[in-house]
């Protein structure tokens, strides 16, 4: 799944995704006093436009420049900061964000969890994280990947230190259609809080 495999999936539709934003990230950050947030694998920008229309000062990566084209036309007028990069490889700044939203990116385990350690990291002493995912139950058999191979929001919860709390750790039913062609009837969800400085 690098970025020739995400320029080839957006240019194959006009529009890959509904352009509403994450169900999951509505419903955890609608309560969150806006400030500076992180959207991770922001695609066509939804999420990164929907929370700048909140008041959320945005920096949006993505891997695809085709996404970040088309999300950068629909959100011109909002300040969001569209960036070009691959959170696998490059990690954004340590404690510079009171929200960093994953949704339904694809987070590969690595063995000392690089990735996903730069990306705890991003949060900031009483920021918020909030990641979502499609259930593993949904995904099919003969799935040409395994997911396994992912991180799942229940994974995460386990590899947070004493300087967070975890506020939602579950797997609901999904609240909008699942993608075409999916059968997703399922997100897992987590939220958590850093602590303040001490």
């Amino acid at each position: 799944m690098d970025q020739q495999f995400w320029d080839d999936r957006y240019r194959s539709h006009d529009q890959l995704f509904s352009g509403a934003p994450n169900p999951v990230l509505v419903a955890e950050a609608s309560d969150l006093p806006p400030g500076q947030a992180l959207e991770v694998g922001c695609g066509e920008g939804a999420d990164a436009i929907w929370l700048a229309r909140r008041g959320w000062r945005v920096t949006a990566i993505d891997i695809s420049r085709v996404a970040l084209e088309r999300a950068a036309a629909t959100g011109a007028d909002l300040g969001i900061s569209w960036q070009h990069g691959d959170p696998m490889t490059t990690p954004p700044p340590a404690r510079a964000f009171d929200l960093v939203s994953v949704q339904y990116f694809p987070l590969r385990r690595q063995p000392e969890h690089t990735a996903l350690r730069g990306l705890l990291a991003a949060v900031a002493p009483g920021g918020t994280l909030v990641f979502g995912s499609h259930d593993p139950a949904d995904v099919p058999s003969d799935a040409d990947f395994d997911p396994d191979d992912y991180y799942q929001p229940a994974d995460i919860a386990t590899l947070l230190d004493d300087d967070w709390t975890v506020l939602v750790n579950e797997t609901r039913p999904r609240t909008t259609p699942p993608p075409a062609g999916t059968h997703h009837t399922h997100d897992t969800v987590l939220r958590a809080r850093r602590g303040p400085v001490r």
